[in-house]
């Protein structure tokens, strides 16, 4: 089998093939169509997951049942991996945006392979470090930034990771409502729509109610670079 394809995930990208072929033996090859759940908040925790294709959005509810997006993932990123080297249930639900492939790698086995090859095991940290890196990041907009920025560095974020080049400009090629946007920037559906219409008006970007495309990428950046 191919096992090419975990050079995608960051960290594993200079792993020996004997590794590679290592990790590819013992996952397993899950496919979920659109919307199709992969796990439930709450659920015991199976192992670290990765994306072979497809793009996988995380979720928590809150408590009136509303869905709240956590983070929006592509090919070769991982996640569940808090989970790694404890028994806990999944801390929130992960859902297929669209047709899937995700490679999943039980607790137990990724843990016998850690514990031979010390060499797998810093690159498991790495990709480990990268996603506190990102954590701290989220925090700090949460905590430091104005709404606008919060927005700006979402939708910059998005469209580095999933833009399209159109004639337009710099499509954010996923299926995402205000409401998604606002929950991602850590803040309400009234703000979004308000920044988003300052943004159309300063020709930033231009939307509709599914469909984001950047038309300043500068002029979006200095919504928050102002702020550093």
């Amino acid at each position: 089998m191919d096992f090419a394809y975990l050079r995608n995930i960051p960290g594993f990208e200079d792993l020996a093939p004997g590794d590679l072929a290592m990790i590819n033996q013992v996952t397993i090859e899950r496919k979920y169509k659109k919307n199709g759940t992969i796990f439930i908040e709450g659920e015991p925790g199976e192992g670290f997951h990765y994306i072979k294709t497809g793009k996988v959005k995380i979720v928590k509810a809150s408590v009136d049942g509303r869905e709240h997006i956590i983070n929006i993932l592509g090919p070769g990123e991982v996640f569940a991996e808090v989970l790694l080297f404890n028994d806990e249930a999944y801390p929130a639900t992960a859902i297929a945006l669209e047709d899937s492939c995700v490679g999943v790698i039980r607790n137990d086995k990724l843990e016998a392979i850690l514990v031979g090859h010390p060499r797998i095991a810093l690159h498991i940290i790495k990709v480990m470090s990268r996603k506190i890196r990102f954590i701290q990041m989220k925090i700090k907009s949460l905590a430091f930034s104005d709404s606008y920025a919060k927005i700006a560095q979402t939708l910059e974020g998005l469209a580095r990771r999933y833009g399209r080049k159109t004639a337009r400009g710099l499509e954010i090629d996923l299926d995402m409502t205000r409401q998604d946007v606002a929950n991602l920037a850590g803040t309400t559906r009234e703000t979004a729509s308000r920044v988003f219409s300052i943004m159309k008006k300063d020709k930033v970007l231009d939307a509709d109610e599914r469909h984001i495309v950047i038309l300043d990428q500068d002029g979006l950046r200095q919504y928050y670079e102002n702020q550093m």
